[in-house]
This record gives C-alpha cells, structure tokens and sequence, in this order.
C-alpha cells in the first residue's frame, strides 16, 4: 500500500458532504494513494462511519481557533477561525508524503504527480499577490513542524485571521526561492471567475485537474431538483455549471444512497411538510428520492436551500431571486392575505 495520502478536514457533516464527493472524484481518477481525513467532535457517529467506507484514515483531532476576531472580520468570514485545525496534518506521521485538499475541492483529473514536488508546494492565489492558496498543497507531516507552526501562530498570529495567512507566514520564502514549489494553475482552480479570471478559466478548463468551490457557494448549498437531478448554478457561475453538476453526479452515483437522517448540523430545522429537517442538510438530503416525481419533500428542501443561501450571501439576483420574481412572490402573498372583518364589510357596502 502506498506510503502517500490525500488528506483532508471535516468540522460538520455538511461539509462531510464534500468531503466524501472528493474522496469518490479521487478514486474516480484513479489515485493510487491512500485517502485519509480529519474530523472534529461536530461529525457525527454516523457521518464518521460513511467516511470509514470510503478514506483509509478516519481520525479525530480537536478544534484549534486562532482566536483572532480582528482579522477575521476583515474578511466578513468569521468561521475561517476554525481552519486552524488544518495544522494537524502534519500529526499523520503514519505517512511519508501528503497532499491537503480542501473539502470544498474536486478532482478531475488524476494528478498522483503532485506527489513527486516538495514541501510547501502551493498554487498562487490569484487575490493575494505572492501568496499561496492553502486549499491545496503538498506537505510532509512531521511533529517537528507541527509544533513549530502552532508556536509561530502562538507568537505572530495569522494576517487573515485563518489559516492561509499563517501557512504564508510560516512558509514565508514561498513566493522567492524555488519556483518548482509553484503549483501551476490547474491544480486549484476557483469556480467563482471575476471578469478578468474568466477568460483564463475558459482557456484551461480542459486542462483543470482540481477544481476550487472556495468562497460562500458551495455545491452543496445549490439549488437541486431531485426529479431531474440536475443543479441550479447561480448566474455568477454559469460558466461552471457543468462542474457544479459534475459534483452533483458523483453525490448522486456514490454518496446519496449511504445518507441517513441521523445526520445532523446545528442551526437547520423546519418541519414544513414533515420533512425532517432537524436532521440537518445531509439528513434532509437523505429523505429525496432521486429520478422520482416531485414531493412536498422537494418543495420544502428548495426552501431551506433558498434560505440558506440568503443567510449567507449568495443570492442569484438575475435568476430565481430577480426582483421580478420576488415581487410576483410579494404580490402573491399579499393577494391570497384573508381579509380583515372591516374589509369584508366595506365589500359588501360597496356591492349594496
């Protein structure tokens, strides 16, 4: 068995969502590496028994915050903190080599030759001059470093508030020394394309072998119709939409039929036609039944995705979320309002 692993970090179920998409894109592509993930206290015991099925290394690691509001905030991401826990990577000693990939990423096309580059080898972010973008890169784990990053952390603390901030800190002779430690462009390729990233993203497309959902969308979080199994891509994405479809295959194909309802996330609950969404979104996931007609089912889930993705910013303003359509929605509302006794009787006066 290979010495090397693909590595990657879950905090809740939701994103363990992504996490297990990846691990069945990586095999997909064929690795020939061994996967191994880390999870905090919030996954739960069954979610954790789904990743057994599918990563060689399932392990448990505690939660490290950086604890720096200030510079979180900055960033309107104040749930970067926790990213912190990424350092323990470096704690699978049980390993040679390592290449960390974020669970937001997928693989599209094999890329075990990332193995042959050296520590810290990290594509630039393309926001950040002379930066890395710490959602994928190269690594070898050591209790030596580990002890080291989180000592420096301790001291000098993390310019973003997260974990690239301090990973560009610690490894600071990135951007000058050795360029073979640059990933090039398509081993992190971010779905959100500004104008001026867009024609490069349409030039390598092809090429892309790891695709980036950084950023507030997620695959997860986009609008999904069970009936057709097919993924609603927000307007600022539509030129990944067949990659956001991709994700949804894979979750279709592989990780669907092994959801149950004794998945959880805190904060998501409704129970508009019964559907169990206490379970969470893995949970209510769940309960759709792919390729089938709609169900009320269907109907709630859209909702609690519509509402999870106003909660957190991503708001397709020329698609479903238009004014147009908010305010035909308004309309309805107000149109189908019982009317008060008053009204009722000003009615009838006027009929008289």
């Amino acid at each position: 068995m290979s010495n090397f692993a693909w590595v990657t970090l879950t905090t809740n179920d939701t994103y363990s969502l992504g996490a297990l998409v990846l691990a069945h894109s990586l095999k997909r592509a064929g690795t020939a590496h061994q996967l191994a993930v880390l999870v905090t206290p919030g996954v739960s015991e069954s979610m954790r028994n789904k990743l057994k099925d599918v990563y060689n290394v399932v392990q448990e690691v505690n939660v490290l915050d950086s604890q720096d509001a200030a510079n979180l905030a900055l960033l309107a991401r104040p749930e970067l903190g926790i990213t912190f826990t990424k350092l323990h990577c470096w704690r699978l000693v049980q390993f040679e080599k390592c290449v960390f990939l974020d669970s937001d990423t997928l693989v599209l096309q094999n890329c075990d030759e990332l193995f042959e580059r050296e520590e810290l080898s990290a594509a630039p972010d393309v926001s950040w001059p002379d930066c890395f973008n710490s959602g994928v890169f190269v690594f070898k784990p050591s209790l030596d470093t580990f002890a080291k990053i989180t000592e420096f952390a301790l001291k000098h603390g993390s310019f973003d508030g997260g974990d690239q901030g301090l990973l560009n800190s610690y490894f600071a002779d990135w951007a000058h020394t050795d360029i073979n430690k640059h990933l090039p462009f398509i081993y992190n390729v971010t779905a959100f394309a500004s104008y001026c990233y867009l024609p490069a993203f349409k030039q390598f497309r092809d090429k892309i072998k790891i695709l980036h959902f950084a950023g507030k969308m997620k695959p997860w979080l986009v609008q999904f119709n069970s009936e057709s199994r097919t993924a609603s891509a927000p307007s600022d994405y539509a030129h990944a939409t067949d990659l956001i479809q991709l994700w949804w295959n894979i979750f279709c194909d592989n990780v669907h039929k092994t959801l149950t309802d004794k998945m959880h996330t805190k904060g998501v609950s409704s129970d508009n036609f019964g559907f169990n969404f206490e379970a969470g979104l893995a949970g209510a996931l769940s309960q759709l039944r792919l390729g089938e007609q709609r169900t009320p089912e269907q109907d709630a889930y859209e909702a609690l995705m519509r509402r999870q993705c106003w909660e957190a910013g991503q708001i397709d303003y020329a698609g479903k979320d238009s004014f147009e359509n908010i305010w035909k929605k308004i309309t309805e509302t107000l149109e189908s309002k019982p009317k008060t006794e008053t009204e009722q009787q000003d009615d009838k006066s006027g009929s008289s």
